[in-house]
């Protein structure tokens, strides 16, 4: 947490969101992951490079910049979707309210620039884990009816 999302996350519920997606990858041993994925790209270009007598810097590169728009990107939106989604199911059975984290992605989209296309980005663009957020929200609501007043630190003014 540092002060520049101090100003985009405005509150308790807000913040509870940002936690609680990090707490989410964590979980979901997204870090773990990635670096399993990263060694088994790196080996497989090893190999080619190995076997093959082409120019075979370029076509590393080429298989390298490949792998990356074609693996690496697509599992790291699909890790922050995944992180998004039990994120908003943490925060709600910590007793925060869900569709805080909705409000703060609309901050966060007006606060930042353009987002490159998602294709090429690590993470979905706000639109889209808006949508996810939003589809996900009965499920979240349902999880936070069930806890009990003055369950999370903040719940007594959780409203």
């Amino acid at each position: 947490i540092h002060g520049g999302m101090l100003e985009v996350a405005t509150d308790e519920h807000q913040l509870a969101a940002v936690i609680a997606h990090e707490v989410a990858h964590l979980a979901a041993r997204h870090g773990n992951e990635r670096l399993t994925q990263q060694l088994g790209i790196n080996g497989i270009l090893l190999l080619i490079g190995f076997f093959t007598e082409v120019d075979s810097g370029l076509m590393l590169q080429a298989l390298g910049m490949g792998a990356h728009l074609g693996i690496t990107l697509p599992f790291s939106r699909v890790h922050e979707t995944e992180a998004d989604l039990m994120g908003l199911e943490l925060m709600a059975a910590a007793g925060f309210d869900p569709a805080a984290s909705l409000q703060l992605w609309r901050n966060m989209s007006e606060r930042s620039a353009a987002q490159p296309f998602e294709f090429l980005s690590t993470h979905p663009a706000h639109e889209s884990r808006m949508k996810d957020l939003a589809g996900h929200m009965p499920v979240a609501s349902a999880i936070r009816a069930r806890v009990p007043a003055g369950t999370a630190s903040c719940a007594a003014g959780a409203g």
